[in-house]
């Protein structure tokens, strides 16, 4: 697996899946809950919720359109930029899928800004009342915590001054 991930047309396509993966679990919360009640998976816990997020999480910066737009866009530099300078060494493959995943996250949740004007988040746990959410937060959620793990309990230093050959240190 780790060789394909190497190659742009798999890089591509893989984001591509998860970016519609996350566009169809959007189209069924508009289908069916949208102008409906919740619909509780676990009474008092978990259930689905429809909401139309025209912020960040927690509702922060509402209306930001257009910075969300930027950022997204500066997640897809960040991504090709790591991708053309990142060593090809089998060890640095989780790295590959946590940006694919970010990537994915920060694209499927700009597409519904481009296209609505907002995001459609329907995940929410009522028990401690967590933000509503979607599945592309969910990837760039899950990525992180990932990479934390790794950078904490995987990688070490001599690891990631291998993982960008010819960077400069400062």
């Amino acid at each position: 697996m780790n060789k394909y991930l190497c190659r742009p047309v798999w890089i591509v396509s893989l984001t591509a899946v998860l970016i519609l993966l996350d566009q169809w679990t959007k189209y069924l919360a508009v289908r069916y809950l949208k102008g409906s009640e919740a619909l509780s998976i676990v009474d008092g816990v978990f259930e689905l919720r429809y909401l139309e997020n025209r912020g960040a999480a927690f509702g922060i910066l509402q209306g930001q359109r257009a910075f969300f737009l930027v950022i997204a866009a500066l997640v897809l530099a960040g991504v090709v930029w790591l991708f053309s300078r990142m060593s090809r060494e089998e060890k640095f493959w989780p790295i590959r899928l946590i940006a694919v995943a970010v990537l994915a996250g920060a694209w499927g949740n700009m597409l519904d800004r481009m296209r609505l004007g907002y995001v459609v988040d329907f995940f929410y746990f009522r028990l401690i009342n967590f933000p509503i959410f979607n599945v592309a937060d969910i990837y760039v959620s899950v990525a992180m915590a990932a990479l934390a793990v790794l950078i904490f309990f995987y990688y070490k230093d001599e690891d990631l001054e291998r993982m960008l050959p010819g960077r400069r240190r400062p």
